[in-house]
């Protein structure tokens, strides 16, 4: 059954958060002392007497939510408040805690004692470039971790094991050290783009442990595909770097990739047969590159449905490089083939091309503009 705080988690992320508006100021009770109980004197006309009457105590506070933010159903969001650093007196049951668009500089020790009900910790926008090693240790149910837009230089240490979902875009890492995922053995999504980071950047074995079916590493420095990353990953996306080619053992380690992401590189080649080591491969990215021809072994592709080659440099589309000659042979039919912004001539291509085409509508060209 889904949380119910996953649609509030992913309003929260996918917009970064409206500024937060204050609705209301908590309502402070007089203080009744020590036990709890005030002493109210009744004077009694009739008898002339001061008469003592115990007023009973009212239940007690509940937890009390940080001055500034906004509690509710367990969700403490304390965004675009200017903080320096996290809020004290956090609920201890507190499942989604979000700090995005602040000021804090630092993760301490004790920034989260007792928060072991966390489920989410959303910290994007800030300026942290400081995280404790033991910062994370309380946080012993945390699956989700949005880090990105902070001045890390390093993915941070001591992250808890149960983490399943870890966002640092936008940082300033350049190097990934030896082990730095050690212990994350339900990690399943990992999205580190927008990181200054070079293939030489990654220190063998960077990703030890790991069972990854999803990473990104997108708008970086990297020249070619890494060869060091898990190999379980389903998805991979590497766009917006200056990749140069696809050479033949490149992909060979990532048999159960289903959809590769190559988009806004610099390629010009795909080596024959390079694809052919991921066989199950559903969606192909290679829009925005420098290609001059249709990626060869297409064909054998049995289950390849969508394929981006738009904002290339491809003059010409041959009868086969989609489709097998023979039947029975494709498995599963493409339902889009994008090749606008390319300068070929649409009209000189055979309509024999796309017989492996679900629909007509499913094939895009365009003008082509120099």
């Amino acid at each position: 059954m889904m949380s119910p705080l996953l649609p509030l988690l992913s309003l929260l992320v996918s917009s970064l958060a409206l500024p937060f508006e204050q609705r209301g100021f908590l309502d402070f009770s007089l203080d009744t002392g020590e036990g709890g109980v005030s002493m109210m004197m009744m004077m009694n006309d009739e008898e002339g007497s001061a008469i003592e009457e115990e007023i009973p105590a009212p239940p007690g506070p509940g937890p009390v939510c940080p001055f500034g933010c906004h509690c509710h159903l367990r969700v403490l969001q304390c965004s675009d408040l200017g903080l320096t650093s996290v809020p004290r007196n956090i609920p201890s049951d507190t499942a989604l805690l979000d700090l995005q668009n602040n000021k804090i500089t630092e993760l301490k020790e004790n920034d989260f004692k007792g928060l072991h009900n966390l489920y989410a910790l959303v910290l994007v926008n800030n300026r942290i470039s400081k995280v404790s090693g033991k910062a994370f240790q309380p946080l012993r149910s945390l699956q989700k971790l949005y880090f990105s837009k902070n001045l890390l230089t390093e993915v941070p240490q001591g992250l808890p094991p149960s983490l399943v979902e870890l966002r640092i875009h936008e940082n300033r890492i350049k190097n990934v050290r030896k082990g730095a995922f050690k212990g994350l053995g339900s990690m399943n999504c990992i999205e580190m783009g927008g990181n200054p980071l070079e293939n030489s950047g990654f220190e063998p074995g960077a990703f030890d442990g790991l069972k990854l079916n999803y990473l990104r590493i997108s708008e970086a420095k990297l020249t070619g595909i890494p060869k060091d990353f898990p190999a379980s990953i389903n998805e991979l996306h590497l766009d917006h770097n200056q990749i140069q080619a696809i050479e033949l053992e490149d992909l060979i380690r990532y048999k159960s990739l289903y959809r590769l992401g190559l988009g806004y590189n610099h390629i010009r080649v795909i080596e024959n047969g390079s694809l052919a080591f991921v066989p199950n491969l559903r969606e192909l990215h290679l829009d925005n590159n420098r290609l001059r021809k249709i990626p060869a072994n297409l064909p054998d592709m049995r289950y390849l449905q969508v394929i981006y080659l738009h904002a290339n440099n491809i003059s010409q589309v041959g009868v086969n490089d989609f489709c097998p000659q023979g039947f029975g042979v494709k498995r599963a039919f493409y339902n889009g083939i994008s090749l606008f912004s390319n300068p070929v001539n649409y009209w000189e291509v055979q309509p024999a091309a796309f017989r492996c085409v679900t629909d007509r509508l499913a094939i895009q060209f365009g003008n082509y503009k120099k």
